[in-house]
């Protein structure tokens, strides 16, 4: 018969051990409440904290999850676990599971047109639009003067035209489907001739030439990547030629030993030929960024006036709007866009035309420094970045963390003005006896609610106001807060 004695070597029998472990995996395990009661219970305690309003159809699932991984503990030697632990497992399940995937962030980075964080901050305006057009019918596709059909981009392209000065415009989803379907409407089957130092990346690893084989058309590379000239685009022209395209290197530079024509002489050369002159600017810059102390990017009224015959650019990066690719141009061209097949696929919705439009509309307006957001971050002052910069790191220092104001450097981002500056005023976390791994807070700060996005370098915490709307301010102290 087992027996609990010791045996000579000190420990308890096995035989022993093992009885009572298996009569305690027995009892444990009857003690689990059931399926129906855990959910609802989970169910309460959701309404209770106002968390959701009705009975998710889940809950039953991940009640059965809880208790099943409540289960597999137990037998592997851990203890039952109180009810309430388990509401709480399956509170967080569902939470979880209702959550949507895209959620706000707070780009505390200093990168203005973050592509990995959605670039460009629609304005305030645009967004309230955007609701008014979703939250009921529109006139999308309807002249409500005439009682009849009409265009979805007659707003957008009279806004385009008078802010570009293009005969005409159309827009699509993105500057890539806007060049794609410009080369198979226009050129398709025949030859566009392109700058070997104009091949460019773009995000995503797309690139120009991959861009041109999808629409048919066949590319003719000329010049060296440093160094085009115009016999090069008039040496390779040929009857098969359609157009030249050019494009603008907006996410590097060359510098050195260079030399490029301007638009206008490759759009004389191009015109003297017979052939269309493409241009595919990228940014979409439609006011002058020198006047911060940046570069000159070219904007697309430079590219309309210097005989270009189809400018793409984005909404979405210095244009400051929704994401989007715009076409203008001369109108004889467009109509052949506007008629192709790709066309449908590649139209955009009526939020994003919206939000389009109301952007425009600020431009022209000159409403952009104060309403848009690109153009506001691009244009705040120092002594306004400063000042909040100190009142951050004031309010951490409460919190008992470590923190100085530093200079450092923003970007816009968004594969514009590569290699430009602004300079910013940093708010800077060190570790201290409160945080003593800054890549612990961050990585804390990335997964609360709402996401704070800083930089980490050198054990330090950095946190730049240029791209942190100051009606965030107070959500960024809470989560610093709930951190601690």
């Amino acid at each position: 018969m087992a027996s609990d004695r010791p045996d000579n070597s000190g420990g308890v029998h096995a035989s022993s051990t093992g009885v009572g472990e298996a009569d305690r995996v027995r009892q444990s395990l009857r003690r689990l409440p059931s399926v129906e009661w855990l959910r609802q219970h989970a169910t309460i305690a959701q309404q209770y904290v106002g968390e959701v309003k009705d009975q998710d159809p889940r809950l039953a699932q991940f009640a059965r999850e809880a208790l099943a991984n409540a289960r597999a503990a137990i037998r592997r030697g851990e203890p039952l676990p109180a009810r309430e632990e388990l509401i709480v497992v399956v509170r967080a399940r569902l939470r979880e599971a209702q959550a949507p995937y895209l959620r706000e962030v707070i780009n505390a980075t200093g990168v203005i047109a973050h592509t990995n964080l959605g670039r460009a901050p629609v304005s305030e305006r645009a967004l309230q639009q955007m609701i008014a057009v979703a939250r009921g019918y529109s006139n999308l596709e309807y002249d409500l003067a005439e009682g009849a059909r009409g265009s979805r981009l007659t707003g957008t392209r009279r806004a385009l035209c008078e802010l570009t000065g293009a005969e005409d415009a159309l827009v699509v989803n993105n500057n890539a489907a806007a060049v794609l379907l410009t080369l198979a409407a226009l050129a398709a089957g025949q030859e566009v001739i392109v700058s070997r130092g104009e091949l460019v990346e773009i995000g995503g690893g797309f690139r120009i030439p991959e861009v041109l084989a999808q629409s048919g058309a066949h590319l003719v590379e000329v010049g060296a990547t440093n160094k085009t000239h115009l016999r090069d685009y008039t040496a390779a022209i040929t009857p098969a030629t359609a157009a030249i395209l050019s494009v603008h290197p907006s996410n590097f530079r060359i510098i050195g030993f260079t030399e490029r024509p301007d638009l206008a002489q490759i759009s004389r050369i191009a015109h003297e030929a017979g052939l269309l002159h493409l241009h595919d600017l990228g940014s979409g810059a439609t006011f002058g960024t020198e006047q911060w102390g940046l570069a000159h990017e070219p904007t697309v009224q430079e590219s309309i006036a210097a005989g270009v015959d189809i400018t793409c650019f984005s909404g979405d990066k210095l244009l400051g709007g929704p994401q989007a690719g715009v076409v203008v141009g001369r109108h004889a061209q467009l109509a052949r866009l506007e008629r192709h097949p790709l066309m449908r696929a590649l139209r955009s919705d009526k939020l994003t035309l919206a939000a389009l439009e109301v952007t425009l509309r600020q431009h022209l307006s000159g409403a952009a420094q104060r309403e848009i957001p690109v153009a506001r971050m691009i244009a705040t002052s120092l002594d306004e970045l400063a000042a909040r910069a100190r009142r951050w790191a004031q309010e951490f220092k409460a919190l008992g963390l470590s923190a100085t104001v530093e200079q450092g450097e923003s970007t816009v981002g968004g594969g514009s003005l590569p290699g430009e500056t602004l300079p910013t005023m940093l708010c800077v976390v060190h570790e201290n006896e409160r945080a003593p791994d800054v890549a612990a807070l961050a990585a804390h700060l990335r997964v609360a609610t709402p996401s704070v996005i800083g930089r980490t370098l050198r054990a330090r915490l950095l946190l730049d106001p240029r791209t942190v709307f100051p009606e965030q301010d107070a959500l960024l102290f809470q989560v610093v807060r709930e951190y601690l």
